[in-house]
């Protein structure tokens, strides 16, 4: 027969084993719905819908109150699933490949925020834990593990605190940090109020006046080979927006196709007689690779404004070309040229994948843009929902910091 003081202090020592923040021996059925729990706020805050996102500030205290290192890795494994649901089927429709190598890409892409947030869980709770999550959110919102920084909480800044800018993006991190620590009902108090409000006000950004951006729906077409049937059909659109009294019209990424002086001289002439400046995207080709580019055209001058920072890893970035002596993928400049102007607006430029990631916006940010303006060549993501997550994450921001937003995507 065993001491009860014996057993006591046995039961004492495993429990303490499974880590302080349990009270208790944990149950399996609480792991399995921490994890359920949290691919459904992925999901929920990621389905394309703005007033949706703040769902997503969850995910801290989820992360913080999983019982074991283990379960904290397959929540964190679940939110970032669910959030990028759409990766295996875009993959299939850009590559033209079975799903299975889509699923391997969503799986690798998923590791890293999967490993930061696993080595950096701490089973016991306070402000430790909180300082934790928050070197997390800063490791996957920065290169190297920035670059597949997609679902980022803080992104739901725009839609607590529109128009607070700055102060805007303290309050929803400081909201996140106390979400995970014990105080999380008191943060999820405050910010379900400020979502309240902003739901019952919510405004979308506005185009600036005399600026315009056009849609296409011209599928894989659009500057995959010269077309000059393409080019004049864009510049008629063009042609009858500026009629319409627009000064700047913005087109999709890779609306101009490959850019040569033939190109130049086209759309130069296409705008001959008409007191309107073109933003367009392009490709800039040289032996080592390509510029992902955005291009500002008017009747009287053509030049390059714009190369994205960070371009889709494996479809279009793909370094180890160059390590092993080949060329040919698109170049990232990751902090070059976060300001442009064009027609004397300071302009924030995203392309395509820069509108998933946190630090090219907020760099952008940092030098007081007048204009927020976000392109894509969207026609792969038919069938996902990746083109409206693109849409409510720039949405989010231009509220955020009160700016006007031009969107042009094709389809």
């Amino acid at each position: 027969m065993i001491p009860a003081t014996s057993a006591r202090s046995r039961h004492r020592a495993f429990s303490a084993s499974l880590g302080p923040s349990s009270p208790s021996v944990p149950s399996a059925w609480h792991g399995v719905a921490m994890i359920v729990a949290a691919a459904a706020v992925g999901a929920a805050a990621w389905c394309g819908h703005a007033l949706a996102l703040p769902l997503a500030c969850a995910f801290p205290t989820l992360w913080a109150f999983a019982p074991s290192r283990l379960i904290s890795a397959a929540v964190s494994a679940a939110y970032f699933l669910a959030a990028s649901r759409g990766l295996p089927q875009g993959v299939v429709n850009f590559c033209g490949t079975d799903v299975g190598v889509g699923i391997a890409l969503w799986i690798g892409a998923a590791a890293a925020f999967v490993l930061v947030h696993a080595v950096l869980w701490q089973s016991r709770p306070g402000w430790k834990r909180a300082f934790c999550f928050g070197l997390g959110a800063l490791l996957m919102s920065v290169p190297p593990f920035g670059i597949v920084g997609w679902a980022q909480p803080i992104t739901a800044a725009g839609i607590l605190f529109p128009g607070w800018g700055w102060w805007g993006l303290a309050t929803t991190a400081a909201i996140l940090l106390t979400m995970s620590t014990g105080k999380w009902p008191v943060a999820a108090i405050v910010a379900a109020g400020f979502w309240a409000w902003s739901a019952a006000h919510w405004i979308a950004p506005s185009q600036p006046d005399g600026w315009v951006g056009l849609e296409t729906k011209l599928g894989s077409a659009l500057g995959r080979a010269p077309d000059l049937d393409q080019s004049q059909a864009l510049l008629q659109r063009v042609r009858e927006a500026g009629a319409a009294g627009a000064r700047v019209v913005v087109l999709p990424e890779s609306a101009a196709g490959l850019w040569t002086p033939t190109t130049s001289g086209l759309w130069m002439e296409g705008l001959r007689g008409n007191d309107i400046t073109v933003i367009a995207g392009a490709a800039i080709v040289d032996r080592e690779g390509y510029d992902n580019a955005m291009m500002e055209v008017s009747a009287s001058r053509a030049r390059r404004l714009y190369g994205e920072r960070m371009p889709v890893p494996v479809s279009m970035w793909q370094p180890w070309l160059a390590w092993t002596g080949q060329g040919g993928g698109a170049r990232a400049s990751f902090f070059a040229n976060p300001l442009v102007e064009s027609t004397r607006r300071r302009v924030a430029p995203l392309i395509c994948y820069e509108q998933l990631l946190v630090w090219p916006v907020l760099q952008s940010m940092l030098h007081s843009p007048d204009v927020l303006v976000a392109v894509g060549n969207d026609w792969w993501t038919a069938g996902t929902n990746v083109l409206a997550i693109q849409r409510v994450s720039t949405q989010a921001w231009a509220r955020l910091f009160a700016l006007p937003l031009v969107l042009s995507f094709n389809t």
